[in-house]
């Protein structure tokens, strides 16, 4: 359906919301209100969702996230599923909040953990929850015992702007890989935190030349929007793109490109859960999910 409509015929990444849940209620989370749904895959739907990108778009990794994927009662079999039956490559997104015991248990099948850290500390700790700086760095720690490669996903706001080189270098003890760094939006929870957007039109470009003049020996990978210019407010479709980077579907079903590669379709598409497909809801829409390109600071 996909690629009779927007000429796509390969999908490299599928970014699976398994559920909304989550035991976290950060304040710039773009979720919001939604944190309180009950929608959610069930171990089947998010196993026949992985199954149908693969078969029909050469879908080749699969990123997990919620919610809190780690609270999700099925994460092993899914996980299991995605790496010994499909060979996909697979990454988990989590917030990192006492995951031990269930990390220990999928290590084997995971490709690569990402944990949120929004700065260092009790920074980090009143963005998100009390003690979560902590169980953070104790989860990077063990998924670096059982051999997990490590990336940390920070959304840059007034409030840790000026801790991102210091957080990296907090990783580079923990041997985390990379850092991602995120644009952060007024959706969500972060549009009753309007004190968190950076309003500072310089504060990203200082933040940019200190990253290429830091000799980090991790990588940093920077949103393109991450500048004073923020992202592009209007997104115009490119020419029938064959092949995309990803697709995310959340616990609805919805399903979302970058309005770049299929502009008025961006949000045009669902998986229907119980027929095992997806369809054309040309009428859909929503939050616009802007995939834009990421700028590497690349290690020494």
């Amino acid at each position: 359906m996909i690629g009779e409509v927007t000429g796509i015929r390969k999908i490299r990444m599928l970014y699976l919301q398994l559920l909304y849940r989550c035991n976290f209620e950060c304040d710039h989370c773009f979720h919001g209100k939604r944190l309180q749904h009950a929608d959610a895959f069930t171990a089947e739907q998010a196993i026949n969702i992985i199954t149908l990108m693969r078969e029909q778009y050469g879908t080749e990794a699969v990123t997990l996230l919620g919610g809190e994927p780690f609270v999700y009662k099925d994460l092993a079999q899914v996980v299991r599923h995605a790496k010994e039956e499909l060979g996909q490559q697979v990454e988990i997104c989590t917030n990192g909040y006492r995951i031990e015991r269930r990390l220990t248990e999928i290590a084997p099948h995971l490709d690569l953990l990402r944990v949120s850290l929004e700065g260092v500390g009790s920074t980090n700790d009143r963005i998100r929850r009390f003690g979560s700086y902590q169980a953070a760095l104790s989860a990077l720690n063990l998924a670096r015992e059982l051999g997990v490669t490590t990336g940390v996903t920070m959304t840059v706001t007034s409030r840790n702007v000026d801790e991102v080189l210091p957080l990296a270098r907090i990783l580079q003890k923990f041997g985390v890989q990379q850092l991602k760094l995120h644009h952060l939006r007024a959706v969500g929870n972060a549009a009753d935190h309007p004190e968190l957007l950076v309003t500072d039109p310089t504060a990203y470009g200082r933040l940019r030349e200190e990253l290429q003049t830091a000799a980090l020996s991790i990588d940093v990978i920077v949103d393109e929007d991450l500048s004073e210019h923020g992202a592009p407010e209007i997104c115009a479709p490119a020419d029938g793109p064959g092949e995309i980077e990803r697709i995310e579907a959340d616990p609805r079903g919805a399903l979302t490109m970058s309005c770049k590669a299929v502009g008025k379709d961006s949000h045009a598409f669902w998986y229907e859960k119980s027929a095992n497909r997806i369809a054309h809801r040309p009428s859909a829409t929503d939050e616009l999910t802007l995939a834009v390109p990421d700028v590497v600071y690349a290690r020494a």
